[in-house]
């Protein structure tokens, strides 16, 4: 596990930087599309502004300022016969609400920007916005401050910051114009925003193309990681049973040699050739070790010719519970070291058509593994049925059973079930995948269904 972490720590931190970097450009790109958003209202807004004054000869809040004029008289004459400070304060709200109603209401200037707008074919869906920044009444040269927002008097505490920089506007608001109004009655500062309630849409429909590319190199990369390290733990997987397989390979050649090389030095010794029993028993040794030494080097080259060429079977016809009890009759008088065997059939006299060398293989390899994976005394039984186009063959064992982890790698070639690192039974980790292969070569398959502890149950299902 730890090398598993070691390899993939890399390409974790590599994708990470990747979506870090591709994070940046794009708040880079997004700011920039934001910026020239501003940038070109702010620029068709003015282009709207002096063709208003060019033909019309106005900005559009000449009647605003009349009405403003003319109430700010009357105001005037109001606020200085007030009393009280609440009274005072509570007037010129309503004063701040006037001037800021007569100046979005009658004003011209909103809807000559929309025309204009759509005139040069961009957006004119906005909302109009007046903020009023300071607004005093005169009387006979004196001063009655009624309102100064907070943003405004900032701005002039500190003259370095641009007349058109309100802190109060939202990111969503351009600024049209900023104007003051110097009358003989009234001083007025206010801005003429207009406000894109969706330009976050406009923009994230503009920059669409770069934020799929964007996303779409992020999925194929990580795609990319995901595969190439699948491939390399799969690769280092294959070459850990490939290890496995000569290191068993090795010992399970090594065992017949060697007990053949003991015979016949035993056969050397005087004392046994004039012992015909002794040489008989040593005889039936050495050749009961040669068959098995036979049967491995047989299967090895057997596989190895199958991973070049396709199966060739000998296909014959025959009845399938028949074949079923020799098979097992054979088992039991070659070797079934003692097992409990059961047979319960329903085939209903179903012939198949198989190749009754590598088929009788399959079941002796099925039954095998029953007798050498159980840690007790093995019973297995066998069970058989057929359906309208499947002939079916289930063995179930009393064995130590498959843990869920390694059931789907079974029937790879080299795997071989194990506790850690400790493989407890002899094998070479080729059988179940003998098994499988053979069942494909017939057009069927096998599976496996087995809990540690429980035993398990192998299913062979064939065509009719």
């Amino acid at each position: 596990m730890k090398k598993k972490n070691t390899l993939l720590l890399p390409g974790i931190i590599s994708i990470f930087i990747l979506i870090s970097v591709q994070v940046i450009i794009i708040r880079g790109m997004w700011k920039q599309k934001d910026e020239m958003f501003n940038l070109r209202y702010r620029v068709f807004s003015q282009d709207a502004l002096s063709s208003m004054y060019r033909r019309l000869s106005t900005d559009g809040f000449d009647t605003a300022r009349f009405i403003i004029n003319g109430y700010s008289i009357q105001a005037t004459k109001d606020i200085l016969t007030l009393r009280g400070d609440s009274a005072i304060a509570a007037k010129k709200r309503d004063i701040l609400a006037f001037v800021t109603k007569a100046l979005i209401q009658e004003q011209d200037l909103s809807a000559y920007l929309s025309n204009y707008f759509e005139r040069i074919g961009i957006d004119k869906n906005f909302n109009f916005k007046i903020v009023v920044n300071r607004f005093d009444l005169i009387s006979n040269d004196s001063i009655i401050p009624v309102y100064t927002n907070e943003a405004f008097a900032n701005r002039r505490a500190n003259p370095g910051t641009p007349r058109n920089v309100s802190s109060m506007r939202s990111p969503s608001e351009i600024l049209v114009r900023a104007d003051r109004i110097d009358r003989d009655n009234y001083r007025l500062d206010f801005e003429c925003l207009i406000d894109f309630s969706d330009k976050q849409k406009k923009i994230l429909k503009e920059s669409a193309t770069s934020l799929s590319m964007s996303a779409f190199s992020i999925i194929v990369v990580v795609i990319i990681f995901m595969v190439t390290f699948r491939n390399l733990m799969e690769e280092k997987r294959l070459s850990n049973l490939k290890t496995d397989f000569i290191n068993n390979m090795t010992h399970e050649l090594k065992t017949p040699l060697s007990t053949i090389t003991v015979a016949g030095k035993t056969l050397e010794m005087p004392q046994i050739r004039t012992n015909e029993e002794k040489i008989l028993e040593t005889a039936r040794l050495i050749g009961k070790q040669s068959v098995h030494l036979n049967q491995l080097i047989n299967m090895i080259l057997e596989i190895s010719m199958w991973e070049r060429t396709e199966f060739q079977l000998d296909k014959k016809t025959v009845d399938i519970e028949e074949f079923m009890n020799d098979v097992i009759d054979l088992f039991k008088s070659g070797g079934g070291d003692g097992a409990k065997i059961t047979q319960k059939y329903n085939f209903g006299e179903k012939k198949i058509d198989l190749d009754v060398v590598y088929f009788t293989t399959m079941i002796n390899n099925l039954l095998s593994n029953a007798v050498k994976y159980c840690d007790g005394d093995p019973e297995i039984e066998i069970e058989g049925f057929a359906t309208e186009n499947n002939v079916s063959i289930k063995i179930t064992d009393n064995g130590i059973g498959i843990g869920k982890s390694d059931q789907k790698h079974v029937f790879d070639k080299f795997y071989r079930a194990s506790t850690g690192n400790i493989h407890k039974y002899k094998g070479l980790g080729l059988g179940l995948y003998y098994v499988k292969r053979i069942a494909e070569a017939h057009g069927g398959d096998v599976t496996v269904s087995s809990k540690p502890g429980k035993g398990s149950i192998f299913t062979i299902t064939l065509p009719n």
